[in-house]
């Protein structure tokens, strides 16, 4: 935890948690740290639970989020999940597609006026998961713009990207080592920087250098997604 003028809640699934990281920082802990150099540390929690589906997110989420307000300061708050939602176990889905929208619903809906920001879910390494993960990220995506809530889609981006790819298949199938969550951060920042109020040069010092992906001209490898994938 760190400390600051503000208060954030991060809650969400293990790609929130930083499952894979060696650095334990992930996606999360590099916005953090952002916000540090930025000379605006906040008081952050990560609320992430390896395996969580979007049902069992908005199943805690008002305790959780309640349990952390502050009158001393403000509270704001990060969305990401989906990808267990995608699994499936005996044939279907762990959570249909139209419930994964109503649960996010709930959710946007509970913190009506609060600042809030929803991170789409990112690719894994099997096609047909894929597949699910791109459709329940387009209908996430509306469900925010439809709300007036910052959405950042990064599932397009990631299913090319090189470091991602490669690091997902070399790993457990879902999480990426720390090259990969630098990746993920970076497309989350730029978003993050206009909800935060940051300037453009807050966190230069994190940044690496990751392969630019031309979507136009990558394309899959046949048979390079392999492995089935659960309890993100």
């Amino acid at each position: 935890m760190s400390t600051g003028t503000q208060q954030l809640c991060f809650i969400g699934d293990s790609f929130v948690a930083g499952i894979g990281d060696e650095t334990a920082l992930g996606w999360t802990g590099r916005l953090i740290a952002r916000q540090a150099a930025a000379g605006n540390p906040v008081t952050a929690y990560n609320l992430g639970i390896r395996g969580n589906t979007s049902a069992q997110i908005a199943g805690r989420f008002d305790d959780e989020i309640g349990l952390r307000r502050s009158p001393a300061r403000p509270t704001r708050v990060v969305i990401s999940m989906g990808v267990n939602d995608t699994t499936y176990v005996d044939g279907e889905p762990r959570v249909p597609l139209v419930e994964s929208c109503a649960n996010l619903e709930r959710m946007l809906d509970a913190m009506a006026g609060d600042p809030l920001l929803v991170v789409g879910p990112p690719a894994v390494s099997e096609d047909a998961q894929n597949e699910r993960i791109r459709e329940l990220s387009a209908r996430f995506r509306e469900l925010c713009r439809e709300r007036g809530v910052p959405y950042v889609e990064v599932f397009h981006v990631l299913e090319l990207h090189p470091v991602w790819r490669k690091q997902v298949l070399e790993g457990d199938g879902a999480h990426p080592r720390s090259e990969g969550y630098q990746a993920l951060y970076e497309l989350v920042a730029p978003t993050w920087d206009r909800w935060m109020g940051l300037s453009p040069r807050g966190g230069k010092e994190l940044t690496q250098e990751v392969p630019v992906v031309d979507l136009q001209t990558t394309r899959r490898e046949p048979g390079a997604h392999i492995l089935a994938v659960s309890g993100q």
